[in-house]
């Protein structure tokens, strides 16, 4: 997993505005590539994630897959009202959505975005 994350890092660092950007989308891409390996994969080398990237002028996105049979984000991620989570697991998800602008699940849960919005410096006047 370390190989495919920084092959993954060395292609989205180029897009990323800075250090601190940069160090969100790691962190989340390492959880959401962990939770792959551990859950969609339950730790059997011979079944394959597929992780790809998109970026446009608005947003870099990276989505990743296995072939697990998925799980229900809503269910693991149930919290208090003070944000507390109350699940066994789940707190990986939490962290990622707080790191990304946007964490969605499709494909039943088999398949993460990650979507973090592309920040626009802001023009200098002299």
């Amino acid at each position: 997993m370390p190989a495919a994350r920084d092959s993954v890092m060395e292609f989205v660092r180029q897009y990323c505005s800075g250090e601190p950007e940069e160090i969100d989308i790691l962190l989340a891409l390492h959880e959401a590539l962990a939770n792959a390996v551990l859950h969609g994969c339950q730790n059997d080398a011979s079944k394959t994630i597929h992780c790809r990237v998109e970026v446009d002028p608005s947003a870099l996105t990276i989505v990743i897959s296995d072939p697990g049979p998925g799980f229900d984000p809503q269910a693991a991620t149930q919290s208090t009202e003070a944000g507390t989570n109350t699940t066994q697991s789940g707190r990986g998800i939490c962290m990622m959505r707080s790191l990304m602008d946007e964490v969605s699940y499709r494909n039943g849960g088999s398949e993460v975005h990650l979507r973090k919005l592309r920040r626009v410096p802001e023009p200098i006047n002299i």
